[in-house]
């Protein structure tokens, strides 16, 4: 995986403080750490709702130490944008081509030493959807690496790690219960968030 912001010494310890004290300053408590035995995971990134998610999600990293990587629409990716959001840990995603992202992305995981988390939001889109897609899912149980359950609850201005959930392959079953832990939380778009 390449370079980001997170493994860039100095910047990282700056935006650090930075990230910690903006948070404390607004209200927000950050929640958890990510399991010392499990340094490469998928994180899912619930709920997603609005362009917010991002820089809070960045500060929350931080916070947490963590080594993120994020996949996002390649549109966003482009010219001048495209280096900076590759720095943030981006990696773009072609939605128009049936490119296999699950297989490319685990392989991913397993080929990189050291602690890394993808972050991946089940919805797959800021707009209301009524079903979640599974791609984090699959990703998780091909790499053969947990699912972190992370959250972002605007309500009331917390977010971070909830429980680690290990992937068992019966997908409406586990599905199930990873919606469940996602029911009492709200996006900042709460209306667009379906956890059903």
């Amino acid at each position: 995986m390449h370079r980001t912001i997170f493994s860039t010494p100095l910047v990282n310890s700056a935006l650090r403080a930075f990230s910690r004290l903006f948070l404390r300053l607004n209200g927000w408590t950050v929640e958890g750490a990510l399991p010392a035995d499990h340094p490469k995971c998928v994180l899912i990134a619930a709920p997603h709702t609005s362009n917010w998610d991002l820089p809070y999600t960045l500060m929350v990293a931080f916070a947490l130490r963590l080594n993120i990587y994020w996949l996002g629409k390649q549109q966003i990716f482009r010219w001048p944008f495209g280096p900076v959001m590759r720095w943030l840990g981006g990696i773009a995603v072609n939605r128009e081509q049936s490119t296999n992202l699950v297989a490319a992305s685990a392989a991913a995981l397993r080929a990189t030493d050291g602690s890394v988390q993808l972050i991946v939001p089940p919805e797959g889109t800021r707009s209301k959807t009524r079903y979640w897609k599974t791609g984090f899912y699959w990703i998780a149980h091909e790499a053969k690496v947990p699912i972190v359950l992370a959250y972002m609850d605007y309500a009331h201005k917390r977010s971070g790690l909830g429980p680690v959930f290990q992937p068992s392959g019966d997908i409406e079953a586990d599905m199930a219960e990873i919606k469940r832990f996602y029911a009492p939380f709200k996006g900042k778009h709460h209306d667009q968030f379906d956890h059903q």
